[in-house]
């Protein structure tokens, strides 16, 4: 269904491709993860794997709560409650530090896929869905120049979001 619906550049791609949880998977496998540091999931909800559920197989990752123990909230909730507030800024510049660190790739930044976590009392933005690349060339996967070029065009692209949310919120 998803495949004889796409545009007609994406009908070339295997049918396994439209399969979120097999990009999720593909995007947990990219290089920048494959090295054993904590640090690198600083920001990003951790995988556990592919299970069997009634509807077939899924992604499995961690469940992010807040600070009340509740499931957290998206990014894009929190600025449409909040608005953005120091906390929230001071969270979005720790997770682009993060991504210029690490070099994890990921498709688009979006608000509503990204959560607010804690560690503690401070907020601590988590990923949790739509990594890996989106490149037709995907040159970012296998090298560092290229790969950091990709991060700072996710981020700028993350910020053109976010302020396009807020001023939505304004005018509504």
């Amino acid at each position: 269904y998803l495949k004889q619906n796409a545009p007609w550049y994406k009908k070339f791609r295997s049918e396994i491709s439209f399969d979120d949880n097999f990009r999720e998977k593909v995007g947990y496998s990219q290089r920048a993860l494959k090295a054993d540091d904590s640090y690198k999931w600083k920001h990003l909800a951790k995988w556990y794997g592919m299970v069997d559920t009634s509807l077939g197989q899924a992604s499995e990752t961690e469940l992010i709560k807040d600070k009340k123990n509740n499931v957290a909230i998206t990014l894009e909730k929190y600025l449409f409650t909040y608005g953005m507030t120091r906390e929230i800024k001071q969270a979005i510049l720790d997770l682009e530090s993060w991504l210029r660190d690490t070099l994890i790739l990921t498709k688009d930044l979006l608000p509503h896929n990204i959560v607010v976590g804690y560690e503690g009392y401070q907020i601590v933005l988590k990923i949790v869905d739509g990594l890996g690349s989106k490149s037709f060339l995907p040159l970012e996967k296998f090298s560092d120049f290229f790969a950091k070029i990709y991060v700072e065009r996710r981020i700028r692209l993350m910020h053109l979001r976010i302020s396009k949310d807020l001023s939505e919120k304004t005018h509504a």
